[in-house]
């Protein structure tokens, strides 16, 4: 995982905010354990389209040390590891259902390319 050179400098709560849940796939591994519940690695990664394993361990490392995502391994063979979202995680799903709304107001995106979850989503609807 990438190491900042200098220490974060989050000043207020909503820079706070965009740290935890901000950037391109943060939001979307969110959205896909919100609408899936609990994946596992390959299933999840399936879900996610174009994303690299690189980037999704890093990601959902990232998730788990901000305490959004939670990782259940199993002491099986084979070895079975499965994600899900905390109670902390489920609480930041309506935040992001209405970043949606808001977006969907004034971004219109071509519907057939859409991301899976975005299709489900009911930002369209009001």
């Amino acid at each position: 995982m990438y190491q900042h050179k200098l220490e974060k400098d989050i000043r207020c709560p909503l820079e706070y905010g965009l740290q935890v849940f901000g950037g391109k796939w943060k939001s979307r591994i969110i959205c896909v354990l919100a609408e899936s519940g609990t994946l596992r690695y390959s299933m999840l990664r399936k879900s996610m389209g174009n994303i690299t394993d690189a980037v999704l361990a890093s990601t959902l490392k990232e998730l788990m040390a901000d305490g959004i995502v939670e990782r259940k391994s199993y002491d099986e063979i084979p070895p079975r590891v499965e994600y899900c979202l905390t109670e902390k995680g489920k609480s930041v799903v309506p935040i992001l259902q209405n970043i949606c709304k808001w977006a969907g107001a004034y971004h219109r995106d071509d519907s057939e390319n859409a991301l899976i979850q975005c299709k489900k989503c009911d930002y369209n609807k009001e």
